[in-house]
């Protein structure tokens, strides 16, 4: 037998018996029970903090949108087929589809209709055209840009009730008047703004413009912000001037925009509510003394609160929801029409 060196002998851990391996002591007997049960459970807590977290943040909005959102549609889904006051809410009458069949034969429905649609588009088409100029203007390089978009953002900030306060002794009847003031320098005849059919309609799509054009001016700088500098660069070294740059570089890449603000402002038209009230006399539900720019919102409003009937008021209601889907349908074709020929 060969002798092993002393050296290397020692470095052989001795096993009690010639030959055989040595055994390793597992390591979870050397741990501490309780400190694998404190283990353990931090563990599972750990993973339902995972698991349930999520739901646990996102439930309050959810909460809220049933009690405020889902409740109060299919409540006055349910109301709309019945005969109800507002003064006695819990005695209902079936009537079926009767209140949407009275609404088709209502000449008031369909001016408030009628004066809706006009009023959208006196207020919609100007004010995406004015907030696209002033987009492409404010995306240039100028001294004091961000005093310039904060500036246009104030009047979305300006309360509803001091705007429309403000506009109505702007549009005055008398030459008191600022607005008929300026027409007056120009020899033009002081004009009725408020019992007129057109100038009321103007004058209430005039406060519309002013409140929502800085902000539809911001969400047309960020799109634009977003175009990758390269293509004007390429536009440019082919000689295309400004204007040919912003019809054939920005409005091109701006049209998923552009239609989502579209559909954004059809949607508040539709909704049309404080302007028209407060701009009328006494704050009234008829816009006008002839209706002449009540909208569906007000209709709404006359129905239900003053005459106080509330089935009427939530077939009303109901009818503004079905043109909201109409709307939205609308949104998704035209989406997918250019997405398609992109």
């Amino acid at each position: 037998m060969t002798d092993i060196p002393s050296d290397t002998r020692a470095a052989v851990p001795s096993t009690g018996e010639e030959g055989a391996a040595p055994r390793a002591r597992p390591a979870r007997a050397l741990a501490d029970p309780a400190a694998e049960r404190r283990r353990a459970r931090r563990s599972r807590r750990y993973r339902r903090d995972v698991k349930w977290s999520p739901y646990a943040l996102v439930a309050p909005f959810f909460l809220f949108f049933l009690a405020f959102g889902l409740f109060p549609l299919l409540y006055t889904g349910w109301a709309s087929l019945h005969r109800v006051e507002l003064g006695t809410p819990t005695d209902m009458e079936w009537v079926g589809l009767r209140n949407f069949s009275r609404l088709l034969e209502d000449d008031f429905f369909w001016n408030a209709l009628r004066n809706t649609f006009t009023i959208g588009v006196l207020s919609t088409v100007p004010q995406l055209l004015m907030a696209l100029g002033l987009a492409h203007l404010l995306n240039y390089r100028l001294r004091g840009s961000m005093f310039f978009r904060v500036a246009i953002l104030t009047p979305y900030a300006t309360s509803v009730a001091a705007a429309t306060l403000v506009f109505v002794l702007m549009f005055s009847r008398t030459d008191h008047g600022m607005i008929n003031w300026g027409l007056g320098l120009v020899g033009v005849d002081a004009v009725d703004w408020q019992n007129g059919d057109w100038s009321a309609q103007f004058a209430v799509s005039a406060i519309v413009i002013w409140r929502w054009t800085g902000y539809n001016a911001l969400i047309y700088l960020a799109a634009m912000q977003a175009i990758p500098k390269d293509l004007y660069e390429s536009a440019a070294l082919d000689g295309a001037s400004r204007w040919q740059q912003f019809r054939h570089v920005t409005v091109p890449s701006l049209r998923p925009t552009i239609l989502f603000t579209c559909v954004v402002s059809t949607i508040g038209a539709t909704q049309l509510f404080g302007e028209p009230l407060l701009f009328s006399q006494g704050a009234s539900p008829t816009g006008g003394s002839d209706h002449q720019f009540q909208t569906l919102g007000l209709y709404l409003y006359e129905q239900g609160w003053f005459n106080q009937h509330l089935g009427r008021a939530s077939a009303i209601a109901w009818t503004m929801f079905l043109i909201l889907v109409l709307i939205g349908l609308l949104n998704w074709a035209i989406s997918r029409w250019i997405r398609r020929n992109a």
